[in-house]
């Protein structure tokens, strides 16, 4: 890849709180990535939206309010739907691990809980943008 990876941070549903996702956003282009931020209360039909607009290779979804069950998988959902599955989801937020798998299954590829150091989550993203680049 010859240029920068672009993520979009995304706050689905009626969570008012962005503090945390801010702080991943800041991060992240700190770690060199290219970020891309929708703000608050946004839907997933916007996010998936504003994720084809602007070319991204990941969307990180983040969610305090307890229905990352419902919005996560509707934007993978939405991301086939309009054949763009080949962008990397993952999710962050207060997400208990006993809803992990419910979430890989429906195509969160990593779910960050707080406390998580933002260059791991920049080391997931960079491994893999990398082995789905080597898959194409």
């Amino acid at each position: 890849m010859n240029r920068p990876i672009r993520v979009l941070v995304a706050k689905p549903g009626l969570d008012g709180h962005d503090r945390g996702a801010l702080i991943i956003a800041q991060g992240l282009r700190d770690e060199g990535m290219e970020v891309i931020y929708t703000g608050l209360r946004q839907s997933p039909a916007q996010i998936v939206a504003t994720a084809i607009q602007e070319d991204v290779d990941v969307i990180g979804l983040s969610c305090l309010s307890g229905a990352h069950n419902e919005l996560f998988p509707e934007v993978t959902r939405l991301l086939k739907e309009e054949g763009a599955d080949d962008i990397i989801v993952v999710g962050g937020g207060v997400i208990p691990q006993s809803d992990f798998p419910f979430l890989r299954e429906q195509g969160i590829r990593k779910i960050f809980t707080p406390g998580t150091a933002t260059r791991e989550t920049a080391e997931f993203i960079r491994k893999a943008v990398k082995e789905r680049e080597g898959a194409q």
